[in-house]
Parts: C-alpha cells; sequence; structure tokens
C-alpha cells in the first residue's frame, strides 16, 4: 500500500524575535539620524566660519573685479597662444616623430606586398599573367618602390 505524504514547511518566530528586530533596525536609524545631525552642524560651523572674512565691502568689490580682469586677460592670452600652436617646437618635434613612423609602417608594408608577390610567383608560375593582370588593377605596378623621406632643409 503506498501512502502519499502531504509535507509543509512552516517558518515561525517568537513574538520577541520580531521586536528585537524591530528595535534593532529603530536603533541603527537612530544612529544614522544622530550622525546626519552633526554633520549637518559641522557644515553649518564650517559655513560660518568661512563668511568671515568675505563681507561685502568696497576693497572686497575691488579685489573681485581685479580678479575678473585679471582672469580675462590671462583668458584673452591662452586664445592668442593657440593662434600660435603650430609653431611650437614641442608639437613640431611629435609630428616629426608620427611622420617617421608613419614612414617605416609604409616600408614595412610595400616590403610585405614584394614578399607576396615573390611567395605568388613562386608558387603559381603557371599564372604569372593572372597575377600581373591582378597586381595593376589593385594599383601595384613596375614603378612601385618604398617610400623616402625627403631631406628636411
Amino acid at each position: 500500500m503506498i501512502y502519499d505524504l502531504m509535507l509543509q514547511v512552516y517558518f515561525w518566530s517568537l513574538p520577541s524575535c520580531a521586536g528585537n528586530q524591530l528595535r534593532n533596525v529603530s536603533r541603527k536609524l537612530e544612529a544614522d539620524l544622530q550622525s546626519s545631525k552633526k554633520r549637518l552642524q559641522e557644515l553649518t560651523d564650517q559655513r560660518q566660519t568661512l563668511k568671515k572674512g568675505r563681507e561685502e565691502s568696497d576693497e572686497r568689490e575691488e579685489a573681485l573685479s581685479e580678479l575678473k580682469a585679471i582672469e580675462q586677460k590671462h583668458n584673452e592670452l591662452k586664445d592668442e597662444m593657440k593662434q600660435y600652436a603650430d609653431n611650437d617646437p614641442a608639437a613640431f618635434e611629435a609630428k616629426k616623430e608620427a611622420i617617421a613612423v608613419a614612414h617605416a609602417a609604409a616600408n614595412r608594408w610595400t616590403d610585405n606586398i614584394f614578399t607576396l608577390r615573390q611567395w605568388c610567383s613562386n608558387n603559381f608560375p603557371e599564372a604569372k599573367e593572372q597575377l600581373e593582370h591582378m597586381y595593376k588593377e589593385i594599383g601595384i605596378t613596375e614603378d612601385f618602390e618604398y617610400l623616402e623621406l625627403p631631406s628636411a632643409g
């Protein structure tokens, strides 16, 4: 004979356990509230300290207007420097280095093309005319050579 057993699992806690959990949450919230009040007081005190010496006066207004004039002059000089950025020696050297890197890369690819042509010629001698036709289609002509940097000066 087979019996079907119906099992159910219940979770329960004592009423004092739920009360303890609520008390713990309440204590945590109270602690957070106290720390927030303390932080507010610190920030208020800091604001009051920073306000000292910043009272409105003719001397302060004069200093602020002088600061604005200096900032405006600074911005004008920065704009003027941007006009001369092309003549910057550091930028010029960076461009020279970039040209040298690009030149080396172009010659490396040219070398790769020559190597590929040689490999194709060695492995497919019967397709020489087809290969030559393909080279011409993609721009590899008889005058295809390594790049040379123009002399500086």
